[in-house]
């Protein structure tokens, strides 16, 4: 039999867990070739990070290895990039010649950093932190010099940051925000948290912008310039300053991109035969770039890729982590309060643990918490599901296990 041909385009997680969320619905239904960039099999991009700060090796983040894809007769073109898609002739083109015919295309090209034009960005020594190669060149630095700088004090920058210093180097965080995290933490947990990481070592200069790096005659970056003058030691540059969806290569096929390329509830394109899951898509004005969203779209995805028609993605509950050991911290939905909010407080500076819990009317609605973060996933369905708090009002700041227990001893 002529099984329909699946081609996908990245070989990331989102792409990857929608072959798989395939696999178990419909293993037979399609003849399957993956193109994926890197050299590598499916990887844990999140693991990146303890790998790292030399708490995990490359091999143990590897997610499906080449085993994996043989097994299940998938055919996958590592180390090969897509350049071009001919949506007349239902075609993709690599960077080698290699031509795949598809009766459906999953584009899953995931993002890149963004690094901005900086006078000296192109200098050796200077890196996003994103992938596997990235990794290789952060280790290496470490190896072998003791200065870096990381401009970004998102997520990713503190990860990258913290790591670095593990590995032995001085460094320092450049960020333009007032405090860390501005963007998931209100200012007092990011306070909290950045007294944490200056006591492990870690440099900031917050409310800091970055001018230009200054490279030596070799070619080598070695000191970031900020605007007020003060030059900052590095021979090594991570820019962490956020990410750019990789959707060229669909505008280039006449996809409507906006941010990402626009899919639907049913992540299609406008182009019913090309789906799209994870960075490079953009649902509803929104590109996710935290991997339970790429997952949730992976999951309806596979169900219209297997013929069931069924499932309809319609959006994201977003909550945050810090992948740094012994950093406790979490946030969901709208932890910095606003119109028609309450919010309630506890603080403990003794056991360095802060909760914030944010209500509107008798529904949870957003939640800032540091230092003990057991309860976040009862808090996150509590946002998510949009759940009554009346009975436990008074309960909710000390967690689901006592507020159940209250609520079963009054019955």
């Amino acid at each position: 039999m002529n099984r329909p041909r699946l081609v996908m385009v990245g070989n990331g997680m989102a792409g990857v867990r929608t072959l798989e969320e395939l696999l178990g619905l419909a293993p037979d239904l399609y003849d399957i070739q993956v193109f994926g960039a890197e050299p590598h099999p499916n990887y844990n991009r999140i693991l990146l990070t303890p790998v790292l700060a030399g708490e995990q090796q490359l091999e143990d983040i590897v997610l499906n290895d080449f085993d994996w894809y043989r097994q299940n007769g998938i055919r996958l073109h590592a180390g090969r990039s897509v350049v071009r898609i001919d949506r007349a002739r239902r075609l993709v083109i690599a960077d080698d010649g290699t031509e795949a015919v598809y009766d459906r295309l999953l584009l899953a090209t995931g993002s890149r950093p963004c690094i901005p034009p900086l006078p000296g960005h192109e200098l050796h020594g200077v890196t996003g932190y994103r992938d596997i190669a990235d990794t290789h060149t952060m280790l290496e630095a470490a190896e072998r010099y003791r200065h870096a700088v990381v401009i970004g004090g998102g997520l990713l920058g503190l990860e990258a940051a913290n790591g670095l210093r593990q590995r032995g180097m001085q460094v320092t965080v450049v960020h333009r925000g007032d405090w860390l995290l501005e963007r998931q933490l209100d200012r007092e947990a990011g306070t909290l948290l950045q007294q944490t990481l200056e006591a492990r070592g870690l440099g900031f200069r917050l409310a800091a912008h970055t001018e230009r790096l200054l490279g030596d005659k070799n070619g080598r970056v070695r000191a970031v310039c900020l605007r007020d003058g003060t030059q900052l030691a590095a021979e090594l540059v991570v820019v962490a300053t956020g990410i750019r969806p990789n959707s060229e290569l669909a505008e280039a096929a006449g996809l409507p991109c906006r941010r990402g390329i626009l899919v639907s509830d049913t992540l299609q394109t406008y182009d019913p035969r090309i789906y799209a899951v994870g960075e490079c898509a953009s649902h509803r004005g929104i590109s996710y770039g935290l991997v339970a969203p790429l997952f949730e779209q992976a999951r309806v995805c596979a169900t219209h890729l297997a013929r069931l028609g069924i499932g309809r993605y319609t959006g994201s509950l977003l909550s945050t982590r810090l992948k740094v050991s012994g950093i406790d911290l979490y946030s969901a939905g709208e932890y910095a309060g606003g119109e028609g909010t309450r919010s309630i407080l506890l603080r403990d500076p003794v056991g360095g643990v802060y909760r914030k819990l944010v209500l509107r009317a008798d529904r949870l609605v957003g939640a800032c918490l540091y230092g003990d973060s057991s309860d976040s996933g009862w808090y996150q369905r509590l946002i998510r599901e949009g759940a009554s708090i009346a009975g436990f009002r008074d309960r909710l700041m000390f967690g689901e296990a006592l507020a159940h227990r209250e609520i079963h001893h009054v019955e």
